[in-house]
């Protein structure tokens, strides 16, 4: 008797003529197969699309920098001592500051960034995605690298002249106005985020200069860390290591610019997460429903093995054996679609783009589905589908274990 619930478990799964699965048994695996494939789907691409914003804006943002309320004079002697704190990749001379970037009757509002070119490499993932020009133009006296979206707006490319008006004051015998700078585009990046409208780059030099600040100093150490979602400990270690000085060091990290932005991902992640799991619920509904039909059915049955000495445990395994094998095949198929259609949904976009005569990726900071599976995620999905596989199979099985043969079997 201990094989026996297995056993009327792929019974009662069979249809009555043959065939490998009866049609409730087959819309119940339908269904969860959907919402499981719908889950693997949409979280795949939804790590894909967080990866992606990582890379490309976090590749480009300042992860960590240290600052001070003064302008930093021995900027050598400050880097020489970060770059040899723990979990420090590599450090550079940094300085920010807006302005007002203008090419024949246009302008936009943009953030200066004055870097070292030759350090950029090691900084940055930016040199990675120039589409024309060098950061190596860049030098003390001219030179500006923009990005695409903000080249096209401005109507200017390679070799064009650019003007730059600074928040930075200049006073002469004609009064107080605002710094200007004509400068040549020497390089154009794409990130195809949006980055691309206001970043721009000059050399650090050149930012010294448009900043009234005297050569050999500047406004921040820029840190690249091992670990980004470290950098608020790694920041409290290297300024404490500084402070021990008598300087009066701080920092900031990209937690504190972008972190709002990362933080909205995980949660739209978590809310849609559950979204999907609400249909997966009512998807498992149909478990439910299937086993009380079956139930129904079988009672005769069930009223037959109970004289025959079947108990009530081996009765419940029985119905809990049939929710188990349709939790089982629905979410492998679930899986198996999940991970077929995930890297071809490109391919699906562009069909209905071709269909319906539009582009859908126009408004995204990248024009394809990026995706991620990541095995933790597939190996929850599918554990959390089966225990509800078993919740919903627990309720007719209970049923059909305290049915009595007497009730049953008195008309027959």
């Amino acid at each position: 008797m201990n094989s026996l619930p297995i056993y009327l478990g792929f019974k009662y799964f069979k249809s009555k003529k043959g065939a490998f699965a009866s049609f409730t048994s087959l819309m119940a695996i339908s269904g969860l197969s959907l919402g499981v494939a719908a889950l693997v789907i949409v979280l795949s691409v939804m790590n894909g699309f967080e990866k992606e914003l990582q890379t490309r804006v976090l590749g480009v943002v300042p992860q960590l920098i240290i600052r001070s309320n003064e302008r930093v004079d021995n900027y050598e002697d400050v880097i020489e001592q970060v770059v040899n704190s723990e979990n420090v990749l590599s450090v550079s001379p940094y300085i920010e500051t807006q302005g007002l970037m203008s090419a024949k009757d246009r302008s936009r509002g943009i953030f200066i960034t004055g870097i070292k070119p030759q350090l950029e490499n090691s900084m940055s993932i930016l040199p990675q995605y120039l589409t024309e020009g060098s950061l190596n133009n860049l030098s003390s006296k001219k030179g500006v690298v923009i990005g695409a979206w903000l080249s096209r707006y401005l109507g200017a490319g390679i070799g064009d002249i650019v003007n730059i008006t600074t928040t930075n004051l200049r006073s002469s015998i004609l009064g107080t106005y605002p710094r200007t700078i004509s400068l040549e585009i020497v390089g154009i990046f794409e990130l195809k985020a949006e980055l691309d409208q206001s970043l721009v780059l000059i050399h650090h030099d050149l930012a010294l200069n448009i900043i009234n600040e005297p050569i050999g100093s500047t406004q921040g150490i820029r840190v690249k860390t091992d670990n980004l979602f470290k950098v608020n400990s790694i920041g409290f270690e290297i300024i404490n290591s500084l402070n021990s000085k008598n300087e009066n060091y701080f920092f900031t990290s990209w937690q504190q610019t972008h972190g709002t932005l990362f933080q909205a991902i995980k949660l739209e992640k978590r809310l849609i997460s559950l979204m999907l799991f609400l249909i997966i619920t009512v998807a498992a509904f149909n478990i439910l429903s299937t086993l009380v039909m079956t139930v129904k059915t079988k009672e005769k049955e069930i009223a037959i093995l109970k004289t025959m000495g079947c108990s009530k445990i081996q009765l419940t395994f029985v119905f809990l054996t049939l929710g188990l094998i349709i939790g089982t095949l629905g979410t492998f198929i679930g899986l198996m679609i999940g991970l077929a259609v995930t890297p071809n949904i490109d391919s699906l976009i562009n069909l209905i783009e071709t269909i319906t005569q539009k582009s859908l990726m126009d408004s995204y900071f990248i024009n394809y589905f990026p995706y991620e599976f990541r095995g933790t995620q597939l190996i929850y999905i599918s554990i959390s589908v089966l225990i509800m596989s078993l919740i919903f199979s627990y309720f007719p099985a209970a049923r059909a274990a305290k049915l009595k043969p007497v009730t049953i079997l008195r008309h027959e």
